[in-house]
């Protein structure tokens, strides 16, 4: 199970192409609302995540992922559900994926420490202890990063390389007509 966390202010595009790709990579994934199931996105797109924050559970999940976005970034960091997901995920060796200004998060967690990352320009100072890579997506480790939301499709193939494996990546992008 892979969650995407979505709060209020989230970036559309960062939260939907990802998941899109990751479904067409035959992943399981599961939107996870944050304070509500109904969330608004920065550009007052609303949508109603698979499950409230009180129905996510740690069985069987493989990745987190954060879509970027203001405030929807600080809103995942305030949220101590956000918080409690990460920390599994990061001591149990899980898949954590950011993209834009929520790479910030894992910046301020210690989870970029010694670790190649990327984010919306502006945020470099936030990515404590990375080596910042100006490229769309980065990935190092369980530790993938996005630049923001012209880089959400690369961002998308490369949670499918490392969650689904590189040959169903290839097929996703090829199916896609991505370059």
């Amino acid at each position: 199970m892979i969650y995407v966390f979505l709060a209020n202010g989230f970036e559309e595009t960062e939260a939907v192409a990802p998941i899109d790709i990751l479904r067409r990579s035959g992943a399981d994934v599961k939107t996870v609302g944050i304070g509500s199931k109904t969330v608004t996105s920065s550009h007052k797109l609303t949508v109603t995540a698979d499950l409230g924050e009180d129905e996510a559970g740690f069985d069987g999940l493989e990745a987190v992922v954060l879509p970027g976005g203001m405030p929807g970034t600080r809103n995942l960091e305030a949220s101590e559900t956000v918080q409690r997901f990460l920390d599994f995920a990061w001591e149990n060796g899980l898949v954590i994926g950011a993209i834009c200004a929520a790479p910030s998060v894992l910046g301020h967690k210690g989870f970029l420490d010694g670790k190649k990352a990327t984010c919306f320009p502006g945020f470099e100072s936030e990515l404590l202890g990375a080596q910042f890579v100006g490229a769309p997506a980065v990935t190092d480790g369980n530790v993938i990063t996005g630049k923001g939301a012209g880089a959400a499709i690369e961002f998308g193939l490369a949670l499918s390389a490392k969650l689904c494996g590189e040959d169903t990546a290839k097929k996703v992008r090829e199916s896609m007509q991505c370059p």
